[in-house]
């Protein structure tokens, strides 16, 4: 029981991931970190910078239209949030600022960001509903299981998509396979025509 128990925590540690980074940021420089997002989703982070004085770090957090979901300048420790609307490749920007008149050296940032179930507060949830710990672990799984399923058939959707595009691709370069053969045949006879007349108007053949 107590094997069967720990394989148990041991597979709820693995399927249940936080997204956590950290890298040191040069002077006047910037590090964007994109991550695909499936639509009306629920993306937290919660970030720290370490301090140096005179120098300043923004963020910003935008899909691929340039559209910003959340900003704020000057940070040092904080969270935010956004929402996304459609699926897309959403990033999270932190852009370095250094004074002209000033050296910089870089500024070590981290970032731990979740996403879909992982932004829920089951903890909360277990306590309004009088659930037993054991309970909430599977309501955990139960929802990280409808998010799985979930991932997969938007990702046999995309493969179903990519796979029209890819024959139509092939029809279409099949179609002018068959034109430009025909095209080369075409210039080919008439070449020969071209040729032979020009021949018998130079009585070089019969």
């Amino acid at each position: 029981m107590a094997k069967a128990t720990f394989f148990y925590f041991l597979f709820i540690g693995y399927v249940w991931p936080i997204d956590s980074v950290m890298f040191n940021l040069a002077p006047n420089t910037q590090k964007c970190l994109k991550e695909d997002i499936q639509a009306n989703q629920l993306v937290m982070g919660e970030y720290e910078v370490s301090d140096v004085p005179g120098q300043i770090i923004d963020y910003v957090a935008r899909d691929t239209k340039g559209h910003i979901l959340s900003q704020k300048e000057h940070i040092t420790k904080g969270k935010f949030s956004f929402m996304s609307e459609v699926y897309d490749a959403y990033e999270i920007c932190f852009i370095s600022k250094v004074p002209p008149h000033q050296r910089g050296i870089p500024q070590e940032v981290s970032l731990v960001t979740k996403k879909g179930v992982e932004t829920k507060s089951y903890e909360g949830i277990g306590e309004a509903s009088k659930l037993k710990p054991l309970e909430v672990d599977l309501k955990r799984l139960e929802d990280l299981s409808d998010s799985i399923v979930r991932d997969f058939i938007l990702m046999r959707k995309r493969e179903e998509e990519m796979r029209d595009t890819n024959e139509k691709t092939n029809s279409r370069v099949l179609f002018f396979s068959i034109f430009s053969m025909c095209c080369l045949l075409g210039l080919a006879t008439w070449q020969v025509l071209y040729l032979r007349r020009y021949f018998k108007a130079k009585k070089l053949i019969e």
